[in-house]
């Protein structure tokens, strides 16, 4: 009910000292101190599971005792709760980054989305040779995360409010785990780590850290990371983290194209340098491959998860950052 209050006194005020201090805390730990976390809660949740089934069927348990249970529960979701919206999870409430850059954003038309696309297209094809190049020292992790860091440096003399002080990116342990569920990173408010998939392909790892990096500096909505993981990565020294940008609006922007009109994403796919679409058919493959049935459990999950948060567009809230896109090229006139 009050985003202007939010954003000056929690995600521009206390947000920040928060943020730093659990990066500080937990940054210069080399494994994901979030990770371990979350595996402990679900080991506990499991042994306490059992436990109770156990006395369940030997008929030791009175009706007080489910009584109690229940209460239990509930006062640990409750807690949780509050120190997810301490911790972090305000920041669904706050004005944004729109708001910081003045930005209108409003429904776009079907031309204002084609030009932007064609715009995405041109920057691909011009930084793929170079970018096929430069991806190859990005198998090393430091290296990855280190341009990360620096791309967020770079950005941060355009846009103070994008200063990341104190890093703390960190693969993480579950990612193979991840593949089946479909993620390619998180951001953990516990610990204020960003969490990255480090089996994906290679041609989305750096954008997908600058979008978890973002969700460290409060960009909680989904589009909100999106984009302040865009301004990064598109001033990165960093090649490949150009191209990784540009690769992931191209999806988006095709994807919202084809609801409008199939015939004419086709037009833009066939200008792509056929290195790209290889990326692409390569990514498309690598999530095939871990299809399973619980993935659209975990997505319907996750979709119901975002529009309690203020996103009612639910997994397609990734999309909406296009339309902030466009709204950034009538300001600036560039992508």
């Amino acid at each position: 009910m009050f985003p202007a209050a939010v954003e000056y006194y929690y995600s521009t005020g206390i947000y920040p000292v928060i943020a730093h201090a659990l990066r500080i805390l937990f940054g210069w730990i080399p494994f994901s101190v979030g990770d371990i976390l979350y595996a402990m809660v679900v080991i506990w949740g499991i042994v306490k599971a059992i436990s109770f089934l156990r006395k369940l069927f030997l008929g030791r348990l009175k009706w007080v005792y489910f009584l109690y249970v229940l209460q239990k529960i509930i006062f640990i979701f409750l807690w949780i709760y509050v120190l997810f919206n301490l911790l972090w999870g305000l920041n669904y409430n706050r004005l944004g980054i729109a708001s910081q850059l003045q930005l209108n954003v409003k429904t776009y038309s079907t031309e204002e989305l084609s030009e932007v696309l064609q715009m995405i297209v041109e920057r691909l094809n011009a930084t793929d040779s170079l970018a096929q190049v430069e991806r190859e020292q990005l198998h090393n992790k430091h290296i990855l995360f280190s341009e990360a860091v620096n791309a967020y440096v770079k950005v941060e003399k355009e846009n103070r409010f994008l200063a990341y002080p104190s890093p703390s990116v960190k693969s993480s342990i579950f990612s193979y785990a991840g593949n089946y569920f479909g993620f390619t990173g998180y951001y953990n408010p516990f610990s204020g780590e960003a969490q990255v998939n480090t089996t994906v392909p290679l041609s989305i790892q750096p954008f997908t850290i600058c979008h978890e990096m973002g969700h460290q500096l409060g960009y909680a909505k989904e589009n909100e990371a999106n984009f302040s993981g865009y301004l990064a990565a598109r001033t990165s020294d960093n090649i490949a983290f150009r191209y990784s940008v540009y690769f992931d609006f191209y999806i988006y922007a095709a994807r919202g194209l084809v609801v409008r009109d199939s015939n004419l994403v086709k037009k833009y796919r066939d200008q792509l340098h056929p290195s790209i679409r290889k990326d692409y058919r390569d990514l498309r493959k690598f999530f095939e491959q871990y299809t399973n049935p619980f993935e659209p459990i975990i997505s319907k999950i996750y979709g119901r998860y975002l529009k309690a948060n203020q996103q009612p567009q639910g997994l397609m809230s990734y999309d909406e950052v296009i339309a902030w896109l466009i709204a950034y090229y009538k300001k600036t006139g560039s992508i």
